[in-house]
């Protein structure tokens, strides 16, 4: 079970974890597991230690200079002189393969070669993935041929692309996550979001509690998805709905035009459920109401992943509220036994979807089980794409 890393104990554990999970396969739920607990532990020692733990690069240089070793060594355990190059020039990320092997052959710790590598990144973001582009040119956004700076400049204006993007908040991202990846997938959205007819200019001082508590209460409706859509342009709102892209790990974003357009709200519907839907729509609407500025232009959320930011608490505490009030939640929570007629009664009494109280159900009580099949799976990708919204 994955927890927050809060205390020196809990430190020390979370690195114990890594090196058992270090021979893990890709796509599989401990490979999962292990970008999770890697970005926890990162994120730790970025709060707790003054002095910077060595970047991968810095590790294997290091060894390399201790042991008395050239790139050539390097190749056994990354696999061509033509690799090596590239990860010690910062070209190429390490792979799990490369980190298992450098790992036992050389003894580097695992958690400092999971680690993201600052000069890797940078390269990296420079640079769209064949698979991610393919994506965007099938749906339509991407032009063939078009480079990944030319596209951004399209979707942002130009000189602003970059400018606005270096703005986002990234504290809530998976650890692995391609920055050029998530950086494409927000320009894709704007340009998608021009295309949303409005019936009004946005005015922030419009989203209330009230509003969102009604927006809330429309889950209980078959067309409950389309019907807060359209709210959302009676606000002057844009919502987009594009489907993440590999190594993106989204689930939503809350954006601002650089051209000074509408607010826009995106969400990816990659856990297709019911009440995960609901949740991120009003995540990413608090966002749009207390969060973005000039200094943030753009928030994006994996929303697996806990924060310790005070935005992200706030948007947590706003939707979590307007799906279902405290007071009425302890209600419910603090019976012993729940039974699924008294959950279902519940949720009518406080005018929300089943789905919706059995995710927060599930999570405050960490049972994934209990439940599962109220939680709505596969019911709102259906809904959405064959309605006017569908992007």
């Amino acid at each position: 079970m994955i927890r927050p890393i809060r205390s020196e104990a809990d430190y020390q554990a979370g690195l114990e974890r890594v090196e058992s999970l270090i021979d893990a396969k890709l796509g599989t739920p401990e490979a999962d597991e292990l970008d999770i607990v890697a970005s926890l532990i990162e994120r730790y020692e970025e709060e707790h230690f003054p002095i910077a733990a060595p970047t991968p690069l810095a590790a294997i240089e290091f060894r390399m200079e201790q042991q008395g070793l050239e790139p050539r060594d390097l190749v056994k355990f990354i696999g061509s002189r033509a690799r090596v190059s590239e990860v010690l020039s910062g070209e190429r990320p390490l792979s799990i393969e490369m980190i298992r092997a450098l790992h036992q052959h050389l003894g580097i710790p695992a958690e400092v070669l999971i680690r993201a590598d600052p000069k890797t990144q940078a390269k990296a973001a420079k640079e769209l993935s064949r698979p991610a582009a393919k994506q965007l040119m099938a749906c339509g956004v991407m032009a063939p041929g078009e480079g990944f700076e030319a596209f951004l400049g399209r979707a942002m204006g130009g000189t602003q692309a970059m400018a606005m993007l270096r703005k986002t908040r990234t504290d809530r991202t998976n650890g692995k996550t391609d920055i050029a990846a998530v950086q494409a997938w927000c320009a894709a959205v704007l340009l998608r979001s021009r295309s949303v007819k409005l019936a009004a200019k946005y005015d922030g001082r419009k989203i209330t509690a009230g509003f969102m508590r009604d927006l809330a209460r429309l889950s209980v409706r078959d067309d409950g998805p389309d019907a807060a859509i359209d709210r959302l342009a009676e606000m002057g709102i844009a919502f987009v709905v594009l489907p993440h892209l590999p190594g993106t790990h989204l689930d939503g974003a809350a954006m601002r035009n650089p051209d000074g357009g509408a607010p826009v709200i995106a969400v990816t519907l990659r856990h297709d459920r019911i009440d995960n839907f609901w949740f991120t729509l009003l995540h990413e609407l608090a966002h749009v109401k207390s969060h973005l500025g000039e200094a943030t232009q753009v928030i994006f959320d994996d929303l697996e992943i806990g924060s310790s930011e005070d935005i992200e608490k706030q948007a947590d505490e706003m939707a979590r509220v307007a799906l279902i009030p405290d007071e009425q939640w302890a209600q419910l929570n603090s019976r012993e036994f729940l039974s699924t007629a008294e959950l279902v009664s519940f949720a009518k009494r406080v005018e929300i979807h089943p789905a919706i109280v059995a995710g927060r159900w599930q999570k405050e009580n960490r049972d994934f089980r209990k439940f599962s099949k109220l939680l709505g799976h596969g019911a709102i990708r259906s809904r959405l794409i064959t309605s006017a919204h569908a992007m």
